[in-house]
């Protein structure tokens, strides 16, 4: 059974990842990606419309497709 990250779930992971460095989350640890996955906008993924250039109107590139 799969059940959806929640912002709790992503909160202790994070807890217990930065007891054990030293009050640090590394970039691209598990405890980051819970805290993107629990946010609703995955890393690296800043428009919340799909396919729209971010910042409509000025002409930019659209974000990159998700993986």
């Amino acid at each position: 059974m799969t059940q959806k990250m929640t912002q709790t779930d992503a909160s202790r992971i994070a807890a217990a990842t930065a007891k054990q460095t030293g009050g640090q989350v590394p970039k691209g640890s598990f405890a980051a990606r819970a805290q993107a996955a629990a946010s609703g906008q995955g890393a690296g993924w800043p428009s919340k419309n799909n396919d729209m250039p971010s910042g409509g109107g000025r002409q930019n590139n659209p974000p990159a497709p998700r993986r």
